[in-house]
């Protein structure tokens, strides 16, 4: 039998004799080269040419924005040397001559001059350290592997700022690594319809490249979570998620009115630099909770932060407030004095008060106003490390980040959901609101 001739695919990149630089799109890059919407994010598998399209588009941007300032962010600093800065060095320097690399300084300057100035810039910087490119009024940006852990929504919002006065576009590269803020800001306000953002799935043979037999053999190995996210670009519920009994659909709502009348409670975590802060609300007749306000400020003493409570707080029926690990008197004895009394919460030990808001959320009793970003934050990627074989272990990752975790569990601790009664139905808005 004849063999069957299998056919390359073409570069992604290519310089025809007289000089020009092509580049071969697959369906992915091509839908984000032509959209032009504010916020394109292409999220897909390693391999699928997400990194490689990122210098591309950031030239194109600078050719179309002209003098100015943009930023190139990755997650981490060593994951900038390992990707990012080769694939735009490449791009920028070796292939296009368009300026010089100052390492010292991450930054690349063009050559060309306006005035004795350089005609633009682009700034590099992490996640790890917004504080890189704070001082930047930037034309536009190129996040890389923004869905990794260490690109915190506190980096996205430095970066936004950035942008504001040039109401710059984003280009976002990235595989799925976890729920969090990038699905809060950005997924569920484009399947929402928010016509600022193009959000782009990229599966990885959607490159024509990628072989089959890996994309196969991963499908077969992988837990379905991990193969989604990470040769689908599609987002799913990873293990070890600790609250995945939240149902988002139902339990994450929009902000009304809250009726004066209803008793309030406040949970708190303690901490020099993260001072964590949450408030709830029950409607006596239904017993429901519902989370209306955040708090998470560092750098003040205890008797700054309890006048910001207080002032937060102003003509509520706040009924209690409680927080803080058994050890930690010391805190409670410096808000009492400050006028804000905090009790210990009635369960001490970590898993029996995450096992208490777990049941909280699996009852479908707690509600959230999706406003409250870090805390939609914190909950959706609040998780247990895996094992080799993807199980999860009893150890909390990273838990020392997770402020407002800590401060659920203390108030919710002083609720117990199988005793609540009432009707089954949810208060999403009162008919006699006026705004």
């Amino acid at each position: 039998m004849p063999v069957e001739q299998v056919i390359a695919p073409p570069p992604f990149r290519e310089v025809t004799p007289d000089g020009e630089l092509r580049l071969n799109f697959h369906a992915g890059q091509a839908r984000a080269w032509n959209s032009d919407r504010r916020f394109v994010i292409m999220s897909g598998s390693t391999q699928v040419g997400k990194t490689v399209f990122g210098p591309h588009w950031l030239d194109r941007e600078i050719q179309q924005q002209g003098p100015g300032d943009y930023l190139a962010v990755t997650a981490t600093y060593p994951l900038l040397k390992l990707k990012m800065l080769p694939e735009f060095l490449y791009v920028f320097d070796t292939l296009l001559h368009l300026g010089k690399w100052h390492a010292s300084d991450r930054v690349f300057q063009s050559v060309d001059r306006i005035h004795g100035a350089p005609a633009w810039r682009v700034l590099f910087g992490s996640a790890t350290n917004p504080e890189s490119i704070e001082s930047a009024t930037a034309q536009a940006a190129w996040l890389d592997e923004m869905g990794q852990h260490q690109f915190k929504r506190e980096a996205w919002e430095a970066i936004i700022r950035r942008l504001s006065l040039a109401q710059g576009r984003v280009l976002g590269t990235t595989t799925l690594y976890e729920l969090g803020w990038l699905k809060t800001e950005l997924y569920d306000r484009a399947k929402a319809g928010d016509q600022s953002i193009d959000w782009i799935e990229v599966d990885a043979l959607t490159n024509p490249a990628f072989p089959q037999a890996e994309y196969l053999r991963a499908k077969a190995t992988l837990p379905s979570w991990k193969f989604n996210m990470f040769y689908r670009g599609l987002y799913d519920r990873p293990a070890g998620l600790i609250y995945d009994s939240f149902d988002e659909g139902v339990c994450k709502i929009r902000r009304f009115k809250l009726l004066d009348s209803w008793p309030r409670y406040v949970g708190h975590d303690f901490g020099p630099n993260n001072t964590g802060a949450l408030w709830y609300a029950q409607d006596p007749g239904t017993g429901y909770l519902y989370l209306y306000r955040e708090y998470l400020a560092g750098g003040l003493s205890a008797f700054d932060h309890a006048q910001e409570y207080k002032r937060l707080s102003t003509g509520e029926n706040i009924i209690k407030r409680t927080g803080g690990a058994v050890s930690e008197d010391g805190w409670r004895e410096s808000f009492t004095a400050a006028g804000w009394p905090i009790t210990k919460p009635r369960i001490h030990e970590v898993e029996a008060g995450i096992n208490r808001v777990y049941g909280w959320h699996q009852q479908n009793r707690l509600f959230v106003f999706d406003d409250l970003k870090a805390y939609l934050d914190e909950k959706l990627s609040y998780s247990r490390e895996l094992d080799d074989n993807y199980q999860p272990t009893e150890k909390i990752d990273q838990k020392s980040k997770y402020h407002l975790m800590d401060a659920e569990r203390y108030i919710i601790s002083d609720f117990a959901p199988e005793t609540v009664t009432g009707s089954k139905h949810t208060v999403v808005r009162r008919l006699d609101e006026r705004r």
